[in-house]
C-alpha cells in the first residue's frame, strides 16, 4: 500500500513538471541522459564495452567462434544477442532463469543490430553449409534507473564494432585456427535505438527509473544512418496516435544521429 501511494505522488510530481515543460531530472524533454562507452572493457573476449548511460550500467562482452550453420542458412555466419540482469543491479532482480523484461530485452537489442544487417553474416563463413562463425554478444547489466533497451544496445554495438575475429580454415573437415591472423569484424553500419516513454500526454527521450515506473507506454525504434527506421518495439498498457508515432520516429533519427556520433568515437579509441 505505502509503495503505491509513493508511486502514484511520484507520478503526479512528474506529470505536474511535464506540464511546465519540465522533467524530475531537468532535463528537456528530447534530452537523453549523458551517455559514456568504454571500449575493451573485458581484456580476454574477442570485443567489449562498458556503457553508463545516466547511472544505468550495462557491460557487453562478445564472443567469437566456429559453429554450424542453421540448416537453413549455411552461406551464411550466426549472430546472437543474451542478457541478464545481476541480483546487485535492483532490489527487484533475483537470481534464476529470465523472465519475459529480460528476454524482451535482448530480442530488441538483438532485432536491432540484426535488421540494420550491422554484422555481415556473408562474411562469416568458413565452409558453405559445413562450418561458420559464431558471433554471440552477451550483455550483463551492472547497475539499473531506467532504459534498458538502449543502454544495453549501445554497450552491444560499441563491443562489436571494435571485435577482433581470428581466421578459421577447413582442414580434414575441421574448422582450424589460423596462427598470427587478426580480423576485424565485418560491421556495415551503426544502428542505434532510442527509446522513448509517454506519460500522460508527454513524450519523453530516455526515461529514467522514475519516468519507467510512471509511464504509460513506451515504444523503441532503431535508425542507421541513413535516417531509415529498421526496428521498433512498443510495449506498455496505453497506446500511441499517429502524430505520436511520427513525433517519435523523428526524435529516433535525431537524438540517435547524435548518440552514433559518440559511439563512432569511442570505437576508434580502440
Amino acid at each position: 500500500m505505502t509503495t503505491t501511494v509513493i508511486d502514484d505522488l511520484r507520478r503526479s510530481q512528474i506529470l505536474e513538471l511535464l506540464d511546465q515543460g519540465k522533467r524530475i531530472d531537468g532535463r528537456a524533454l528530447d534530452e537523453p541522459r549523458k551517455l559514456t562507452v568504454e571500449v575493451d572493457a573485458i581484456p580476454k573476449a574477442n570485443g567489449s564495452a562498458r556503457v553508463r548511460l545516466g547511472d544505468t550500467e550495462v557491460i557487453c562482452g562478445v564472443k567469437i567462434q566456429p559453429d554450424r550453420p542453421f540448416p537453413d542458412m549455411g552461406d551464411k555466419g550466426i549472430f546472437i544477442c543474451t542478457a541478464e540482469l545481476l541480483p546487485l543491479s535492483h532490489p527487484s532482480v533475483e537470481t534464476g532463469p529470465p523472465n519475459p523484461d529480460v528476454i524482451e530485452l535482448a530480442r530488441v537489442v538483438d532485432r536491432g543490430i540484426r535488421e540494420s544487417h550491422m554484422v555481415d553474416v556473408s562474411q562469416l563463413v568458413i565452409e558453405k553449409n559445413k562450418s561458420v562463425v559464431g558471433v554471440f554478444a552477451d550483455i550483463v547489466v551492472v547497475d539499473y534507473d531506467g532504459n534498458l533497451f538502449d543502454a544495453c544496445s549501445y554497450a552491444a554495438t560499441a563491443a562489436l564494432l571494435t571485435s577482433k575475429m581470428p581466421k578459421w580454415e577447413m582442414k580434414d573437415d575441421v574448422p582450424t585456427l589460423v596462427e598470427g591472423i587478426e580480423l576485424d569484424l565485418p560491421t556495415t553500419t551503426i544502428p542505434v535505438s532510442i527509446t522513448m516513454a509517454k506519460i500522460g500526454n508527454h513524450i519523453v527521450v530516455d526515461p529514467n527509473s522514475d519516468e519507467w515506473d510512471s509511464m504509460d507506454s513506451r515504444i523503441t525504434i532503431t535508425t542507421d544512418p541513413d535516417g531509415n527506421i529498421v526496428a521498433m518495439q512498443k510495449g506498455g498498457n496505453d497506446g500511441f496516435t499517429i502524430d505520436e508515432i511520427i513525433k517519435c520516429g523523428d526524435l529516433s533519427i535525431k537524438v540517435g544521429a547524435q548518440i552514433r556520433e559518440n559511439l563512432k568515437q569511442a570505437s576508434k579509441g580502440s
